[in-house]
């Protein structure tokens, strides 16, 4: 179970890379206003949302450790967010100029989460 758990964090901190790599792809594009959501960040999304229910499964069936579900509901919550966003303007070619920026700011807020909290 140990080694499930291992590749489901790895999945999951390649879902993190992709909505960040995805972001910054689309950072100069800002200022113009022509961001769009890359299918790297819709990607990513699912990504870190299905391998992070999966990774508090695991811990939990397997008695792993403990799990903070304050923590991981907040986790859950802004990942939810992150991936809607991501679903709402995946197909359209300009998208309103907060919506990647704010996956990114969502994004970052999950990582300040896991680590300090």
């Amino acid at each position: 179970m140990e080694i499930l758990r291992n590749v489901l964090l790895v999945l999951h901190f390649i879902g993190l890379a992709a909505i960040i790599g995805g972001v910054m792809t689309q950072m100069s594009k800002f200022k113009t206003g022509t961001a769009r959501v890359v299918p790297a960040i819709m990607h990513g999304a699912w990504l870190q949302l299905i391998s992070g229910v999966a990774l508090v499964g695991i811990i939990e069936a397997a008695d792993l450790g403990d799990i903070n579900n304050m923590k991981i509901g907040v986790k859950l919550l802004i990942l939810v967010v992150i991936t809607v966003l991501a679903f709402l303007n995946r197909k359209k070619d300009r998208v309103a100029s907060w919506i990647v920026p704010t996956i990114g700011l969502l994004a970052l807020a999950d990582v300040v989460i896991a680590v300090f909290w």
